[in-house]
């Protein structure tokens, strides 16, 4: 090729940026009447949780997500590798261990040389391969823009199954990624992003939540979900309400990718930032009454693609969190707030 192929330019919106915004989406499932709910169903659509789970017998149940998205990069591998993460975190998220992954691929073949999708589905397969993780299979359409992701599914223990909605009174919460993947990528967008601010964007999203499926194994981690296109309030909100508890979070505990919060300051922020808050900003207050400022709101909405794992946990399990965590290559983890009993909903210390 003589001149390389910007994907971002096929984009009207990057990464997990391109979810349906929250309160649209809530409006179309509620449209939507419920299907046949069979015992088996462990987990299905009831509590906006990362992925399906189906039990198969006492020991196994069947994980099973999909997640696809366009461009968040120029660069055909990298964009293949954080859709591949980004799909496979949501089995993480559930406890599971991710067994196998289908292909979803939508390319406008008129306009992409055929080299450069072969580097998107390598970069996907690249980190298939990393999970120890086969791409059996897909499905491939001819689309206006690229589309890229994955089916996954994944095996866990049904009673190590970590729902959304299983959240105690009393639980810590803890944020395994830093935010600010959304503001890097509208930096990039507007071509105010270094070498080194783009590596730090690759690495955070290129980084697997495996360690989702240690956590499960202890006993005091009541919940679990990833930080991903609703930003840390949206998801954190969907735990709340499904746990039916109220959280406050310590925005100073917040970690942050080096760099963030001075592009958020100088206006650089995602369109999907906006319509997050809009969706759900009326159940987010700050303590004391005061407000948040601006830039802060555009990283607490800030839409994750690949995000962090959001646990909670009890307070004695946290030492034992906080070491899965870095000792898994996440340090940046942090504990970022608690939960207790309250009308659902969040309360920022800012």
């Amino acid at each position: 090729m003589d001149t390389p192929i910007q994907l971002t330019r096929f984009s009207h919106g990057g990464g997990c940026g391109c979810k349906i915004a929250p309160g649209v989406l809530s409006d179309i499932l509620s449209r939507t009447a419920p299907g046949v709910i069979p015992s088996e169903l462990m987990v299905g659509i009831e509590t906006s949780d990362d992925a399906a789970v189906w039990r198969l017998n006492d020991e196994q149940a069947l994980v099973a997500t999909t997640d696809f998205f366009t461009p968040i990069v120029d660069d055909p591998r990298d964009f293949g590798r954080i859709a591949a993460t980004n799909a496979l975190s949501d089995v993480y998220a559930m406890g599971g261990r991710p067994i196998l992954a289908l292909a979803i691929v939508g390319m406008p073949l008129d306009k992409l040389p055929l080299e450069v999708i072969g580097q998107i589905l390598e970069g996907g397969a690249s980190v298939c391969r990393e999970a120890g993780v086969p791409i059996a299979g897909g499905h491939s359409i001819d689309v206006l823009e690229p589309i890229y992701g994955l089916v996954a599914l994944g095996l866990v223990h049904p009673k190590r199954v970590r729902r959304n909605a299983d959240a105690q009174a009393g639980d810590v919460l803890v944020l395994g990624k830093p935010l600010g993947v959304g503001v890097l990528s509208a930096a990039l967008k507007k071509g105010r992003l270094n070498a080194a601010g783009y590596a730090q964007m690759v690495h955070y999203t290129t980084l697997l939540n495996r360690v989702g499926s240690e956590l499960a194994q202890l006993d005091d981690v009541h919940a679990m979900t990833d930080v991903t296109g609703f930003g840390l309030a949206g998801h954190l909100l969907e735990i709340c309400r499904g746990s039916k508890l109220q959280a406050t979070v310590d925005w100073a505990q917040v970690p942050l990718i080096e760099g963030v919060a001075a592009l958020a300051q100088e206006g650089v922020a995602t369109g999907a930032s906006g319509r997050n808050w809009a969706g759900y900003g009326a159940q987010v207050t700050v303590a004391g009454g005061a407000e948040m400022a601006p830039w802060q709101r555009t990283l607490l909405t800030d839409p994750q693609t690949s995000g962090g794992l959001l646990v909670s946990c009890a307070p004695a399990e946290l030492d034992r969190v906080l070491s899965a965590f870095h000792g898994s290559g996440f340090g940046d983890a942090a504990v970022v707030g608690s939960l207790q009993a309250g009308t659902p909903g969040l309360v920022v210390q800012a």
